[in-house]
């Protein structure tokens, strides 16, 4: 294929940039629909009249539909995108950047959308459609999924779809995090991924940050000992990574203990364990849910993080996580390999 799109660029380079430009609308529209046209121009930055053009050609090709709501890809479109990709990540470079990253990090495999989710928020959604895609391979019936909360969680939670194939999925919170906004929360999160899946689902109603006593307490609950039985029986966990001082501020952490993340070196976080640049575990935040001994017993492990600002908590955090899979973007993929941004 490389040869392919090589021997292209030379004869027919203005066929490229053409297919790129309608890809990258196509792709905006699934991800965003229904979606107006003024709104998608300021999102992509292109003109209106420009976009009109274009609009209009991928209606004639049956791709989109146009409704009083917005725009909207057909069947058509979605298989034509789907049908791309491949070719579109080789055009892109993105297929290279993957084997890069994989080189330097200890992971099992990576896979690496376009864009940068610090410039544009949609990339967090395609990153998000990316994620279901890989669990949608590694899911098998009676499937346990633990998640996290975040807003990448989020993202992956709005492009999860049903499949028929598979029954008896249970999706269920990683941790307790009553502590986090409610749309990020690890329950909202798992319940509205159950509903799109046609899952099944059991929450966790216990808080972030606990004493010692409530946690010793919390854990012999007849209920909270249940749900914590699914979790360390989960055999795909899907989660985030966090820029340690972000997620410290997020979740209203002590002065104390916020000197102690500062002092230490914090880069990144996850499931409430903070680590350092060497992936070294510098603060441990008492939670209940699943921890990082845990992760090593589990089947599968999706790790989704993606923004240039991301990429040192990525390398920290997958210094303690070999065998997972990274769903990242060119944004963090570059800022790891130390490669420049097209776009910058």
């Amino acid at each position: 294929m490389r040869s392919w799109i090589d021997a292209q660029k030379k004869l027919l380079p203005d066929l490229l940039e053409f297919m790129q430009k309608r890809y990258r609308i196509l792709q905006y529209i699934r991800l965003m629909q229904p979606i107006g046209r003024r709104a998608l121009s300021g999102s992509i930055g292109m003109s209106e009249r420009v976009l009109r053009a274009e609009v209009q050609f991928l209606k004639d090709q049956n791709l989109i539909t146009i409704t009083s709501s917005g725009m909207h890809v057909t069947s058509d479109g979605d298989e034509l995108l789907n049908l791309l990709e491949d070719v579109m990540k080789e055009l892109l470079g993105l297929k290279d950047l993957e084997k890069k990253v994989k080189s330097l990090l200890p992971v099992e495999e990576v896979i690496i959308v376009a864009g940068d989710s610090d410039l544009s928020p949609w990339v967090k959604k395609e990153m998000g459609r990316a994620c279901v895609a890989c669990m949608k391979e590694k899911l098998s019936d009676q499937s346990i999924v633990a998640v996290t909360g975040g807003t990448t969680m989020a993202a992956v939670a709005d492009m999860m779809m049903p499949d028929p194939k598979q029954h008896g999925i249970l999706f269920v919170p990683a941790r307790g995090g009553l502590g986090e906004h409610v749309e990020n929360q690890a329950n909202t999160i798992c319940a509205k991924m159950a509903e799109k899946a046609t899952g099944n689902y059991r929450l966790l109603h216990v808080p972030d940050h606990l004493s010692q006593e409530a946690y010793q307490s919390l854990i012999e609950e007849p209920a909270v000992k249940e749900v914590l039985q699914l979790i360390k029986s989960s055999n795909i966990v899907v989660h985030g990574i966090g820029d340690a001082i972000t997620m410290a501020e997020r979740r209203k952490t002590s002065r104390e203990d916020m000197e102690k993340i500062k002092q230490r070196h914090a880069v990144a976080e996850a499931f409430g364990y903070y680590f350092n640049q060497a992936g070294e575990v510098v603060h441990k935040v008492q939670t209940i849910g699943i921890q990082l001994e845990d992760i090593k017993r589990v089947q599968h492990v999706i790790a989704v993080a993606g923004g240039a600002s991301k990429a040192k908590a990525i390398k920290a955090y997958m210094k303690q996580a070999p065998r997972s899979i990274l769903i990242t973007d060119e944004g963090a993929a570059r800022a790891l390999t130390g490669e420049p941004h097209p776009l910058t």
